[in-house]
C-alpha cells in the first residue's frame, strides 16, 4: 500500500500485514464463498489473531486501539480479497461499537473482551421489516418486566444473526416518544426466546448471510446500554463509524475492479493493438481513477476527524454516498470493458458488480445520506 494524505507509518505496517493474510487466506476462496454461500465466519478465528475483530476496541478490554485510518485501510485490504468478509466484520463492529459507545463498563467487562479474542461475534439489530430508514417507526417493543425487560418484535437483515455470541437488539422503552423512546440491550443469542430464520438468498456478499430474527425474550436491565431512550443517540453514532466501513469496503472493490480493467485493457488486443490505446476507453480509466481517489480523500478525511475527536457525522455521510456511488461505476465500466468475457462467471467482474449493489443501500441507503448532508448544510 502507497503513503497517502493523513497516513501514518504505523497505519500502513496494520493494513500490510492484514493485506498479506487476505490476498493469501481470504482471496483465493472469495469465488467459492460466493458460489456456495459459504459464511466468512469461518474466518474469525484467523481474523482475531490478527487484532482485526477487536481493531475499533480499546486494549483494555483486548483490542488493539487501531486508529480509525488504520480500520479503514485494513478494511480496504480485506475488500480487496473479499467483500463478504469486509461485510461480516462490518456488522461485528457495529455491535460492539454499540457497548463501547453505550454501555457501562461492566457490559463492556462481560462482552469486549470475547468479540476481540474473536470468542463471540456480535450482530447489530436495528432495520425492520416495516422500518428500515425510518427507526422511528420500530415495532420491536421493550417492556418493562420485575428487574428486566420483556423483548418481543423482529428484526430483518441482521447480518452475523446465526453465528453470532451475541446481538445488540434497538427497541421501544416508551412506544409514543418517537425516537426518543428507543432504548438498546444486549441480548445473548442462544437464549430462550431468540429465533433466527434461515438466511436470506442474497444478490450479492453471500458469504456474509442476513436474517430474520424474531424476538420473544427476558433481558436483565443490566444489559440495557445506557439509559432509557438513549438508544437512538447510541446508533447514530455507531452508524457515523460504520458509514467509514462501508466506504472503505467499496474503496477495496472498487481497486480490484479498476486494477483488473487496467490489466484487461493492456493484453486484450483488437485491430493489431491493444485496446489500452482507444481514446474512449482511456477517458473511462481517467473518469474511474478520478472517482476513487475522490472517494479515498473523502473518506480518509472523515477517519481523520474521527481520529481527532470532531464531529465527522457529515464527512461519514459524504464518504459513505460517494463511495458507494464510485464503487458502482467502478464496477459497471470494468465489466463493460471486458464485453462477454465479464458477464461470465469465470471472471470475478460479475461478482463485484453484485457485491457492491448493497454499499448503496444498507447502512443508511444514498437517499439517506444525501438528506443528512443536505441538513447538515442547510442547517
Amino acid at each position: 500500500m502507497h503513503k497517502r494524505l493523513g497516513v501514518e507509518d504505523s497505519d500502513i505496517e496494520i493494513a500490510d500485514a492484514i493485506s498479506r493474510f487476505a490476498q493469501s487466506e481470504l482471496a483465493p476462496h472469495a469465488a467459492q464463498v460466493d458460489r456456495d454461500e459459504l459464511p466468512t465466519t469461518r474466518y474469525v478465528a484467523q481474523l482475531a489473531e490478527l487484532g482485526v475483530m477487536g481493531m475499533n476496541l480499546p486494549e483494555r478490554w483486548g483490542g488493539v486501539e487501531a486508529s480509525p485510518v488504520a480500520i479503514v485501510l485494513s478494511l480496504v485490504e480485506i475488500a480487496k480479497a473479499c467483500a463478504s468478509t469486509s461485510s461480516m466484520i462490518g456488522a461485528h463492529y457495529l455491535a460492539t461499537d454499540s457497548i463501547l459507545i453505550g454501555g457501562d463498563d461492566a457490559l463492556r467487562d462481560r462482552y469486549l473482551p470475547d468479540a476481540a479474542s474473536g470468542n463471540k461475534l456480535g450482530a447489530f439489530a436495528l432495520t425492520e421489516p416495516r422500518a428500515g430508514s425510518n427507526p422511528a417507526d420500530m415495532a420491536t417493543r421493550a417492556t418493562r418486566e420485575g428487574d428486566g425487560y420483556r423483548i418481543t418484535g423482529v428484526k430483518h437483515f441482521i447480518s452475523n444473526a446465526d453465528a453470532a455470541g451475541f446481538i445488540v437488539v434497538y427497541a421501544k422503552t416508551d412506544p409514543e416518544a418517537g425516537t426518543r423512546g428507543i432504548s438498546a440491550f444486549v441480548v445473548d443469542r442462544h437464549m430462550p426466546g431468540v429465533d433466527v430464520a434461515p438466511a436470506e438468498k442474497l444478490m450479492g456478499i453471500r458469504g456474509a448471510p442476513a436474517h430474520e430474527v424474531a424476538f420473544d425474550c427476558f433481558v436483565p436491565a443490566v444489559n440495557r446500554l445506557g439509559a432509557e431512550g438513549s438508544g437512538f443517540r447510541t446508533a447514530m453514532k455507531v452508524l457515523d463509524n460504520s458509514r467509514l466501513d462501508v466506504a472503505a469496503t467499496a474503496i477495496g472493490i472498487a481497486e480490484v475492479a479498476l486494477s483488473s480493467a487496467i490489466g484487461w485493457l493492456k493484453e486484450r488486443r483488437v485491430g493489431g493493438e491493444p485496446l489500452s490505446n482507444r481514446q474512449g476507453l482511456q477517458w473511462t480509466i481517467a473518469d474511474m481513477k478520478t472517482r476513487l481517489e475522490a472517494a479515498w480523500l473523502l473518506t480518509l478525511q472523515a477517519a481523520a476527524k474521527r481520529a481527532a475527536g470532531e464531529p465527522f457525522t457529515l464527512d461519514a455521510s459524504m464518504a459513505k454516498l460517494h463511495a458507494s456511488e464510485m464503487v458502482a461505476f467502478v464496477t459497471d465500466a470494468a465489466l463493460q470493458m471486458h464485453g462477454g468475457y465479464g458477464f461470465t462467471r469465470e471472471m470475478p467482474l460479475e461478482r463485484y458488480v453484485r457485491d457492491a449493489r448493497i454499499l448503496r443501500i444498507y447502512e443508511g441507503s444514498s437517499e439517506i445520506q444525501r438528506t443528512v448532508i443536505a441538513r447538515s448544510v442547510l442547517g
